[in-house]
């Protein structure tokens, strides 16, 4: 796997967003991907899952790796763990950009139904009509166990080239 883990607090998020934290001059690789967005609301953590060619490739029967991201002060940037919105930045004009869902009662009951060491190596996320859940990590004999949570509740897996998924219909 030739993907990583970038670590940051909310708070620097903001601060980009609000060019507060102008100084961070990225060591990222020009060819990265941003694959999915974590967010853990109640560790005041994000977690975005980045792709590149250029990283060293890793087997995936590990976690992913982190990837710290440097400020031009050589000190790195405030950084924490994983779990689970997804949002993604698309100009406003021609493309609206994808609602970012807060957990509401609908996603709050589904995770539920998935065990808690279970909801540990998952992400969950609503897109349209479906809640998508992501496994954040290789999963050995989780797969099977998940996989059974999620076809008792109408869902089904999605294969995918980089990204495979289960999507559970809303219902």
């Amino acid at each position: 796997m030739k993907i990583r883990i970038i670590k940051l607090t909310p708070e620097s998020i903001i601060q980009m967003l609000q060019g507060k934290l102008s100084t961070l001059a990225s060591n990222l690789p020009g060819d990265a991907e941003l694959l999915d967005i974590k967010l853990d609301l109640f560790a005041k953590q994000v977690s975005l899952i980045v792709r590149s060619d250029s990283f060293d490739d890793v087997a995936e029967t590990i976690p992913i790796p982190e990837f710290n991201l440097i400020n031009t002060q050589g000190a790195k940037v405030a950084l924490k763990s994983t779990v689970s919105l997804k949002a993604e930045s698309k100009p406003e004009s021609k493309i609206a950009a994808p609602k970012t869902i807060e957990p509401s009662k609908v996603t709050l009951k589904m995770e539920n139904e998935f065990s808690p060491e279970q909801r540990k190596v998952l992400s969950f996320t609503v897109k349209g009509d479906y809640i998508i859940v992501k496994p954040i990590q290789f999963l050995k004999e989780e797969w099977e166990d998940i996989n059974e949570v999620v076809r008792s509740l109408g869902g089904r897996w999605v294969k995918g080239d980089i990204i495979s998924y289960w999507e559970i219909p809303l219902q």
